[in-house]
């Protein structure tokens, strides 16, 4: 089981995607809570301070990149890890993400269950 203590805040703005990843890391032992779009999820990243924030880049309200640098750019929460969860599948999209973002991680959708457990636990570095 992962550790139970390790709070993951998904921000997305499809409902579905958010019920889905909460079954999938709950099951786990994770507490996943869901925030429907940027501007909430900024909101309750400085509120609730995760362990771990899984980031869509696509969003309507606010979008993934600026949710993301004001994490860098905010001294509370700049050492929160960010895994983006994305539509975006070009290699391009990765290569930006991970070594000019520098980005924990990128997970492009749709994915497999074991895909998005195995790279939480890589992040947050909980056993399998």
């Amino acid at each position: 089981m992962a550790d139970r203590g390790k709070h993951i805040l998904y921000i997305e703005d499809n409902a579905e995607m958010i019920d889905l990843v909460e079954i999938i890391l709950g099951t786990k032992g994770y507490k996943v809570t869901g925030v429907l779009g940027g501007a909430e999820g900024w909101k309750s990243i400085q509120e609730l301070l995760p362990d771990l924030v899984l980031l869509d880049l696509m969003m309507p309200d606010v979008d993934g990149w600026e949710v993301y640098q004001n994490i860098r750019d905010t001294e509370a929460t700049q050492h929160i890890p960010v895994v983006v969860i994305t539509a975006k599948a070009q290699q391009i999209d990765r290569v930006l993400a991970e070594n000019v973002a520098g980005v924990q991680g990128y997970l492009p959708k749709p994915f497999k269950n074991v895909e998005l457990l195995k790279l939480v636990q890589e992040v947050l570095g909980t056993p399998a």
